[in-house]
């Protein structure tokens, strides 16, 4: 019997989607430009230099794959014949954020719009602050704002230790964070809060709430710590979690992957400090996983480290990271093995703002039996999950289109 892996490196988005105009992203591409930057020496630091080296995911297929979504190869991108399977896929679900992209890659896309807050201030309303004060038994809140997380905790910090009021902010995302220190406020009591957040928030069709717990005694030494917790809307029935659990298969969830299905037949859960600590715990996930089982992982530091800032050269050194850590993925595959590699969104880091942008994402599928060839642009993030289902044997998922890779 065949296992499967499915890999997504957070935000690595590959352009040209046919709808981006209608997001405000028409012209965003980030892999091609963050391999552009790289060729024009605008990425060379302490931590890196030269062209964007990706040889081992080249290989794979993912330049090609860029250049099935855009028509050119990225800079720095050699390879025309890979190894594996390669192409990309549009999303049909109505956004693009987290659970928008993982459900759809799942084999079950969002079938409602999700719910957003607006840009006025306060951009959180009046009645959910006063609910949420009072089933937490909060002095109150502040912020209530559209904020980057990193210059809210700056800017709001000292009068959140000092009053013991929880900072709730919120992007074009359909989010809403909490954050709290996690001694003076406590992180289990921030969890909490968020679960009494994510039940008043249901009918506003928000998202995902957002427990983000911090450390530090100033303004300068404010952090957020890697026990971030989201808290998210169910997802449509049907996704691979569902075929894969009702046919008893072995499930681990790493990263933040058990968090978006809001730990619906996501199985076993892994977390980790940061991706090269996730990327370690899937290998050894990967050697102790029975025949028909399923991994399903989550690498996030790019989007909320490097995307969101709009740091180009982190951004870079971080995809040279991961793709060093390629041959021991390979290494450890068994034959009958499919490993699917992709995104759930775009976040350009050359775009304007620090929004996630819309995009077509890459697919790359290899193993040892699975033999080159090209997927060409699929319809819908889906076909993954309903790939993935085929080569398991599982019943089909909700939506989605298998390809034969045999």
């Amino acid at each position: 019997m065949s296992r499967a892996l499915i890999l997504v490196l957070d935000s690595l988005g590959v352009g040209h989607a046919p709808d981006a105009q209608s997001f405000g992203d028409q012209g965003a591409d980030t892999l091609f430009h963050i391999a552009q930057a790289c060729a024009k020496g605008q990425c060379d630091t302490q931590m890196r230099e030269g062209p964007l080296a990706m040889p081992h995911l080249d290989a794979l297929g993912l330049g090609m794959a860029a250049k099935t979504s855009g028509g050119v190869l990225p800079p720095g991108f050699n390879v025309t014949q890979p190894h594996g399977a390669y192409g990309c896929a549009r999303e049909i679900s109505p956004g693009k954020d987290t659970p928008s992209g993982h459900w759809e890659i799942a084999g079950s896309p969002a079938d409602f719009a999700f719910g957003y807050f607006p840009q006025s201030e306060p951009a959180i309303p009046d009645d959910l602050v006063a609910a949420l004060v009072r089933e937490g038994n909060l002095p109150g809140v502040i912020g209530r704002v559209h904020a980057s997380g990193t210059a809210i905790l700056e800017e709001l910090g000292d009068e959140h230790v000092r009053t013991g009021k929880p900072i709730l902010y919120t992007s074009v995302d359909s989010v809403l964070q909490i954050a709290a220190h996690e001694e003076s406020f406590g992180r289990e009591r921030l969890y909490e809060l968020c679960v009494a957040a994510r039940r008043l928030c249901d009918p506003l069709k928000i998202g995902r709430i957002i427990a983000r717990p911090f450390l530090g005694d100033s303004p300068s030494t404010y952090k957020r710590t890697p026990y971030r917790r989201d808290f998210s809307l169910p997802p449509p029935d049907g996704s691979i979690f569902d075929c894969a659990q009702q046919a008893g298969r072995a499930i681990i969830s790493i990263g933040k992957i058990a968090d978006i299905f809001a730990h619906r037949s996501t199985g076993s859960v892994v977390k980790g400090q940061h991706d090269m600590d996730l990327f370690t715990k899937t290998i050894e996930a990967l050697h102790t996983l029975p025949d028909g089982g399923l991994i399903f992982a989550n690498f996030v530091d790019l989007d909320t480290d490097f995307g969101h800032r709009r740091n180009v050269a982190g951004y870079a050194a971080g995809l040279e990271r991961f793709d060093a850590r390629i041959p021991e993925l390979l290494s450890a595959l068994k034959p009958g093995d499919l490993c699917v590699f992709t995104a759930d969104h775009g976040n350009d880091p050359t775009w304007g703002g620090t929004d996630h942008t819309r995009e077509h994402v890459p697919i790359l599928a290899f193993g040892p039996d699975i033999a080159p060839r090209t997927l060409g642009v699929r319809a819908t993030f889906a076909d993954m999950g309903a790939s993935v289902a085929h080569h398991l044997g599982l019943a089909p998922t909700r939506a989605g289109k298998a390809w034969q890779l045999d």
